[in-house]
């Protein structure tokens, strides 16, 4: 496209409506990308569906985790608001403070924002309409503290200086009209409002407001730690002015400790405020309660393997603490599996799945008969059977849906049980199986439970339990036992509740009868005076075998007879997952795929890319063999691969020297030239922005040891 034009200018030529990309969904991507396409859209709405659930639940607990805090939090708001309408002189001395509640949230500070979103929802809907969250990273000053708390009070645009105003005025002027940052500004706007919302002729919205007239104005510092304590110091100084006027209120989000607020405030500061301590639920309790209640349950078909919930969880336990990325990663992990596994189809409800086995294609049923758990089951069979399996589609269909309903069976009698033996051995000492059931969960899908060391001490210490523990556990386990829709289950708590009678029975009937105890002759008394060795001897080994073969008490009988009933369920259904055929389907399995997303490496990756640019650029005359560098390749990479071949500290002319030869030989030059290897200015600019860029990244520094020496910050690697 070309234009005449008597001057020289820049045109812009907008392209047709037909020659515009459309952009491609999320859906798309989904169904259009990756090497298994097969039933792609049938995985996609089976993995929209299944994560939506996951996410109402998890919203929904998380919501009932954090409610007792959120609660006592709301009591507060609405306590130090009715105190300022008392007349009595401690309730004068209050007032003259400003409320404030230090909410401690633990380090994971990716959770944060979610309670205090939800913390300022309560408060706008149940006791006051003025609610501001502020951080530290958008408060650098007073100015933009102050700026921040009142827009975001009164909804409006707030000029700081006259440079601001301008900003200001040009960009939003249309829409509000700007006013100046102070707040005598707000104090008369909050009383015009309050007025406005007294007013006799119009209704109230909330019951809440009917009480209070002179509703709090709630400001959230989310952040407390990040703030510059002057800053704070000023605002808390101002705010104390206008406190008679204003029912000003803090809450501070510390995610430390709550000696910040000494750190952060001087003694002149911190006593204008009346401060309340509140302690939120830990990380780590949020995190166990979460993983009993979404992960180890029946509910949702999708299961994660061992090693993928290891990575999980100790990139929890060793990086940030944060319940919000746990889940994000097993969003990723239903993800992938439901892009990567054409079989996932079968991953959800049992209806649903026995249905899709019928439309399972070809090319499915071929991928279900190279599934190593099917092959194991295909090695146990008959030869005819074998040959039906692997050769019949029709029949394989009918044994698939007989394998997925026996999947769907283990899993509703897997976790009951392991909540009971979770139940009966965390209580004992040293935690033989674990504190948590997170812990019994992994040893479980690492091999069978019961022959592990562990679990026969857990055992043995259950064989010493005294009655009244015995019956606690016990009962413990029927209330898990009880609502279990399943065969199997019920079965197992009415033996559990026989038991339980049994043991209550014997409380009562060892209270009426009369103690009997058995006279038990020594067989030393039957020794002559004289004796031999040999008859000594026989008659030691007769004492053993009475102290051996001595009489068990009914309690003890029945106590061993629970803790056999305990290991029979554990031994039936605690089995790995992997014993169990057509695993592959709901299990997810990829903890390299998890790492590499969630656990970034970045050191790595760049020195990767430097050492092989091909693998990134895709440039044949870039690719080498034996981990050299292309004579073709960026300065950058041609400066990296020289300084390896150096010590800690490298002469910047030396390196000159090397890159000008490795760069005249990629310009074709002939090396007998006298110009070949000689440094020209392009050379060298081309050198010092290589430079550069490596010290921008972290390789090098400069040293105040040599002038002409840089030093050299990483060892190994590529």
């Amino acid at each position: 496209m070309t234009t005449s034009s008597v001057s020289k200018g820049c045109f812009v030529f907008k392209p047709s409506a037909k020659k515009k990309k459309t952009s491609l969904g999320f859906e798309d991507y989904f169904t259009h990308a990756g090497e298994c396409t097969e039933n792609s859209e049938v995985r996609f709405r089976l993995f929209h569906d299944l994560w939506n659930t996951i996410k109402i639940h998890t919203q929904v607990l998380q919501d009932e985790l954090n409610r007792k805090i959120l609660d006592s939090l709301l009591d507060f708001t609405r306590k130090c608001s009715s105190i300022r309408q008392h007349s009595d002189w401690a309730s004068q001395m209050r007032a003259s403070e400003i409320p404030t509640a230090a909410l401690v949230l633990g380090v994971n500070v990716p959770d944060h924002d979610m309670t205090f979103q939800s913390l300022s929802d309560l408060l706008q809907q149940s006791v006051t309409p003025h609610v501001a969250s502020v951080q530290a990273k958008e408060c650098g000053a007073l100015k933009h503290l102050m700026k921040r708390v009142l827009e975001r009070l009164m909804d409006t645009v707030v000029a700081v200086d006259d440079e601001d105003e301008e900003e200001v005025e040009q960009t939003s002027a249309p829409l509000h009209k700007s006013v100046h940052c102070s707040l005598g500004i707000l104090c008369d706007w909050y009383n015009t409002n309050t007025k406005k919302a007294n007013t006799p002729g119009k209704k109230r919205s909330s019951p809440v407001r009917d009480e209070h007239q002179q509703p709090p104005v709630v400001i959230i510092f989310k952040d407390l730690e990040a703030f510059n304590p002057r800053v704070l110091q000023d605002f808390i100084l101002i705010c104390s002015r206008y406190v008679e006027h204003l029912p000003l209120m803090f809450i501070f989000g510390i995610a430390t400790s709550p000696s910040t607020i000494q750190h952060m405030l001087p003694h002149s500061v911190s006593s204008l405020l009346c401060i309340e301590l509140y302690q939120s639920l830990s990380c780590t309790q949020h995190l166990a309660t979460l993983i009993d209640t979404l992960i180890l349950t029946h509910q949702f078909p999708f299961k994660l393997n061992g090693k993928v919930m290891q990575v999980l969880i100790s990139i929890f336990l060793y990086h940030d603490f944060s319940v919000r990325n746990f889940i994000k990663g097993v969003q990723l992990a239903l993800l992938e599996h439901f892009h990567s596994q054409p079989l996932s189809v079968l991953c959800c409800k049992k209806k649903e799945a026995l249905l899709n086995v019928m439309q399972l294609s070809h090319s499915d049923l071929e991928r279900i008969r190279q599934l190593p758990s099917f092959k194991t089951y295909v090695e146990k069979q008959e030869s005819q059977e074998q040959v039906n399996l692997l050769k019949n589609d029709t029949h394989l269909k009918e044994v698939c849906q007989k394998l997925i309903k026996d999947l769907h069976k283990y899993h509703k009698n897997y976790y009951p049980v392991l909540s009971c033996l979770h139940t009966l051995t965390s209580s004992l000492p040293r935690y033989p199986l674990g504190k948590q059931m997170r812990e019994l969960h992994l040893t479980c899908l690492e091999k069978n439970v019961w022959e592990n060391e562990d679990y026969q001490s857990a055992m043995k210490l259950l064989k010493m339990l005294a009655k009244d523990e015995l019956i606690t556990l016990l009962q413990r386990c029927a209330e898990i036992l009880q609502p279990v829709n399943s065969k199997r289950m019920k079965r197992a708590h009415v033996q559990l509740e026989e038991l339980l009678t049994r043991l209550k029975q014997l409380d009562t009937a060892t209270e009426t009868a009369p103690i009997v105890e058995d006279i038990i002759t020594s067989p030393l008394k039957n020794l002559q005076k004289k004796t031999n060795l040999f008859e000594l001897k026989k008659t030691l080994l007769e004492m053993n075998e009475s102290r051996r073969a001595k009489k068990l008490t009914p309690f003890e009988i029945l106590r061993n007879e629970a803790i056999e009933f305990i290991d029979s369920l554990v031994k039936s259904h605690l089995s790995p997952p992997e014993s169990q055929t057509l695993n592959e389907v709901c299990y997810y399995s990829s903890s390299a795929s998890v790492r590499r997303h969630l656990n970034a490496t970045p050191r790595t990756s760049i020195q990767a890319a430097l050492s092989s640019p091909y693998y990134f650029l895709q440039n044949d005359s870039l690719k080498t063999e034996d981990g050299t560098v292309s004579n073709a390749a960026p300065d950058i990479c041609i400066a990296y691969k020289l300084h390896l071949e150096c010590g800690r500290l490298i002469n910047l002319y030396d390196w000159l020297e090397a890159y000008a030869t490795v760069v005249s030989a990629a310009d074709g030059n002939n090396p007998d030239s006298d110009t070949f290897g000689k440094v020209d200015e392009v050379k060298h600019a081309r050198f010092i922005q290589a430079v550069s860029e490596l010290e921008f990244l972290g390789f090098i520094k400069s040293t105040k040891q040599k002038t002409d020496h840089v030093a050299r910050l990483t060892w190994g690697g590529c």
